[in-house]
């Protein structure tokens, strides 16, 4: 069950492959993505010493959070990964100029997941391109449903 979506990277980005990671949260952290108030927009992945970092995702604190803690929303939350797949994205990063892009954020057998893509950042044309495609596929959903349903008079 899909939380939150990251359109933008879509627009962005051509997304090649795509992996699943854990997130490291605290416990308000969690609190706050349940109750859906999270952003992927300005978010981004990185790789330091062969781990993983989410960088730049907003966490909206609940007003309900304790008293003792001063929630950071944007802090960088570290990404859990299979070692081999680390290592298939640094080398893929590294040599093959990719990026990582935070693709969404879901519930996978009641645990917070992030979906994230290896990903080639579009040209501008690609960009156009990308967006005629788009308007071609809804006017010819509308042109079918038009066809399909002729209306009565």
């Amino acid at each position: 069950m899909s939380i939150v979506q990251n359109k933008k990277a879509f627009h962005e980005y051509f997304v090649e492959e795509r992996f699943e990671a854990g997130l490291v949260l605290q416990g308000w952290e969690a609190k706050s993505i349940r109750e859906g108030k999270a952003q992927l927009k300005e978010a981004y992945v990185v790789i330091r010493k062969a781990e993983v970092y989410l960088i730049g995702a907003h966490f909206s604190p609940l007003t309900t959070t304790s008293t003792h803690i001063f929630p950071n929303p944007t802090r960088t939350r570290k990404l859990l990964l299979k070692m081999c797949e680390i290592e298939k994205l640094i080398g893929k990063t590294e040599r093959a100029g990719y990026s990582l892009v935070p693709l969404n954020l879901h519930f996978s057998k009641g645990r917070i997941k992030i979906e994230i893509g290896l990903a080639k950042g579009k040209k501008l044309h690609d960009k156009r391109q990308s967006i005629k495609d788009r308007d071609w596929k809804r006017q010819e959903q509308r042109i079918l449903k038009e066809v399909n349903n002729p209306k009565r008079n």
